[in-house]
């Protein structure tokens, strides 16, 4: 019933929201954004509605204005304003929103932490490094036999010698983050980007959501050399934060190469492009 369009309840189905629902919601006052969450994510609706009023009361304008939460036990919801825009990666140039994008995570990088001091995002640097040396090469004993095995454990072997996961384990200065890189969520009206979904805000730094967004790959589609030209922007403009920064690189490529990996045969030629990457990228430094 909630994958399609309600027009009894005046709901339009949006494409955006894969893990929950959102919908356009025709409302007395106008065209409002309703976000369903799926059954278990009540902490993911709060977390959301509290991202959004701290980035309001922060100044913020790029993020949608958080409206009310719902937190029914059974379909928590959060409703907001509805943002304009096309998703940058269905742009015919994506690159064209890249500056206003960078802009904007300039301005976010201000916003203080605030009551997620203590709440690292989802998706954080040392969750990605655990789940690399734990599950996935778990994982990989388990399918010994596989044919693809050998050049993943020779990979994962590498990045485990080459010291990123120390660098991205010793402290850094905590950031606000949305915790989300997906080019998806970011929306460009033809003169600005906004950005929706911050289900997983939470504090990381600065040096590690640089890489995160780049090496999405939702990023693919903007040439590398045009990220590498505004890392200062990112605040990756030092040698500290640069050394980070090829940490979490190479360490978010290789996380995206085990996701793919699951995938290996239904997505092969996604699998052998984002293995080329982590090769290129664990031989050769990005910057």
């Amino acid at each position: 019933m909630l994958d399609d369009d309600l027009p009894g309840l005046r709901l339009r189905r949006l494409a955006r929201g894969r893990q929950n629902r959102t919908f356009a919601w025709d409302g007395p006052d106008g065209e409002i954004c309703l976000k369903l969450y799926s059954s278990g994510n009540h902490e993911r609706a709060i977390r959301e509605y509290q991202a959004l009023l701290h980035l309001a009361e922060s100044g913020i304008t790029a993020a949608p204005q958080p409206l009310w939460h719902d937190p029914n036990p059974e379909l928590p919801a959060v409703a907001t304003t509805m943002l304009p825009g096309q998703a940058v990666p269905e742009l015919d140039d994506p690159a064209s929103a890249l500056r206003s994008m960078v802009g904007v995570l300039a301005e976010l990088s201000r916003v203080p932490v605030g009551l997620f001091a203590d709440t690292p995002r989802v998706g954080a640097a040392k969750d990605i490094v655990h789940r690399l040396m734990g599950t996935w090469s778990g994982q990989l004993d388990d399918h010994a036999a596989d044919r693809h095995t050998y050049d993943m454990r020779l990979l994962l072997d590498t990045w485990s010698e080459c010291g990123a996961a120390a660098t991205l384990l010793d402290p850094a200065p905590r950031a606000f983050s949305r915790g989300d890189s997906n080019l998806s969520n970011w929306l460009w009206d033809g003169t600005r980007v906004r950005v929706a979904n911050w289900e997983f805000a939470g504090y990381s730094e600065a040096a590690y959501d640089a890489a995160d967004i780049i090496e999405h790959p939702s990023s693919r589609a903007i040439d590398d050399a045009r990220w590498i030209s505004l890392l200062p922007d990112l605040r990756v403009n030092d040698v500290d934060s640069r050394r980070r920064f090829l940490a979490a690189q190479r360490t978010v490529a290789l996380r995206w190469l085990s996701v793919l990996w699951q995938r290996r045969f239904a997505l092969a030629d996604k699998f052998e492009a984002q293995h080329t990457r982590v090769r290129e990228l664990l031989n050769h430094d990005f910057i």
